[in-house]
């Protein structure tokens, strides 16, 4: 994947949550955590059927590096990522009341 676009789902003083799309479909979903020591753990979760193979992932990595976390490198191991492939199931919240 080339360029996929970063859409922010939701933002805190601590992390972020990014939806990943690419050709206008959704293909990841990202999680970032920035931490007290100036490190930033990342999470991403590519969805099944995404078209992004095993060897695609270093070049994505790079790229989400490069794109959002201009403060932290892979390179310098300020940057973690966990990566995992899945499907989504639905979005669930506890009822009101």
């Amino acid at each position: 994947m080339d360029r996929p676009t970063f859409v922010r789902l939701l933002r805190t003083p601590s992390s972020e949550r990014f939806l990943l799309q690419h050709d206008g479909q959704d293909v990841a979903v990202l999680d970032l955590h920035y931490l007290g020591d100036h490190t930033v753990q990342a999470s991403l979760l590519i969805y099944d059927g995404a078209g992004i193979g095993d060897d695609d992932i270093p070049a994505l990595l790079e790229r989400i590096d490069e794109m959002l976390l201009p403060e932290v490198r892979l390179d310098d191991k300020t940057l973690t990522f966990t990566v995992a492939m899945g499907r989504v199931l639905g979005a669930y919240a506890a009822e009101r009341g």
